[in-house]
């Protein structure tokens, strides 16, 4: 009977016991284990065994973490005020240091993503931000790398989704661009005068050398204005042809 006695209180024991000394650790996890408060070290996946009531094992997901970083207000250098969001990318490569260096990873890195994301806006220029924003998401990744490396975080990417402008802006942009537009249109026909004006004036050096050019040249006139349909035939005289008719120098009638 006793026997009986000491084997049930040995299984409800194990019962007990077991549970709290078995852990799974999957594959995207890292095991931090503290006995009797103090880090004792990391386990790696798989099945675990720690010392029930002394050990204590917090899990740790090293996967990659996608954080949205919402629309934060910032004055640019060059006073326009606009909406920023940008995404950031990041994974935890040291899980000791996430989790002894820093209360909350996950929400000091989105603490630190906003007002760096406020101080650069505010260093930088609109049309910087516009035209180089690859260059503003470097910046960004570096800045947030930096100080969020003491916690074991690796920060990879930071994306600068959408910038919402002002409607005031907008429409300042948009008379900036057509302004733009209708300046190189204008000095697309400058130029195209130019070079007009320059061929013409060597065809009409060829044309004073050679005097059967000239003749050519009126012989064709007349071939395309014969090839219309109209009544009215009209075409320039040249005043060669008349030269035979004309009183010549020297002599009267």
């Amino acid at each position: 009977m006793d026997y009986l006695i000491i084997v049930a209180v040995v299984a409800a024991l194990l019962l007990i016991l077991l549970p709290a000394s078995i852990k799974i650790v999957y594959q995207y996890e890292a095991g931090v284990v503290f006995r009797l408060g103090r880090l004792e070290k990391t386990r790696s996946p798989g099945i675990r065994f720690i010392i029930p009531f002394l050990d204590r094992m917090r899990k740790i997901d090293t996967r990659t973490i996608t954080m949205d970083v919402p629309s934060q207000e910032a004055i640019t250098r060059d006073n326009v005020t606009l909406k920023v969001n940008a995404v950031v990318y990041f994974r935890v490569m040291h899980p000791e240091a996430a989790v002894v260096e820093v209360y909350d990873y996950r929400l000091a890195t989105y603490q630190i993503a906003q007002t760096t994301l406020r101080s650069v806006l505010g260093q930088s220029e609109l049309d910087d931000l516009l035209a180089h924003r690859e260059k503003i998401n470097q910046q960004l990744q570096q800045i947030i790398d930096e100080q969020t490396e003491p916690w074991g975080i690796k920060v990879s990417v930071v994306e600068v989704k959408d910038v919402e402008l002002p409607s005031t802006m907008q429409r300042a942009m948009a008379a900036q661009a057509e302004a733009e537009r209708e300046r190189r249109a204008k000095i697309i026909h400058a130029e195209g005068e130019l070079q007009a004006s320059e061929k013409l004036a060597e065809a009409g050096a060829i044309i004073g050398k050679e005097p059967t050019t000239l003749q050519l040249r009126y012989l064709q006139t007349l071939t395309e204005i014969a090839t219309e349909k109209t009544q009215i035939l009209a075409f320039p005289l040249p005043l060669d042809l008349l030269s035979a008719f004309l009183p010549k120098k020297g002599k009267t009638e």
